[in-house]
């Protein structure tokens, strides 16, 4: 990802972080940007891994830990 791909991201969520101001109580101002905050790092993430491995021995499943 580049800095502008990531930028892009956070400029589509400033209306709402600018909309936050406008929030007096500070329980409803946090868990309404922490909302915000979670989906710009669920969109983050995702872009970071969508490149998939081009080894194609790459594990398709998960070690059984502890088990």
């Amino acid at each position: 990802m580049t800095k502008e791909e990531y930028l892009a991201m956070a400029a589509k969520r400033y209306n709402e972080l600018q909309a936050l101001n406008k929030i007096d109580n500070f329980y409803d101002y946090e868990s309404e940007f922490a909302k915000i905050m979670n989906e710009l790092s669920k969109e983050v993430l995702e872009k970071n891994l969508s490149k998939l491995s081009a080894d194609r021995r790459k594990k398709k499943r998960l070690p059984n830990l502890g088990k």
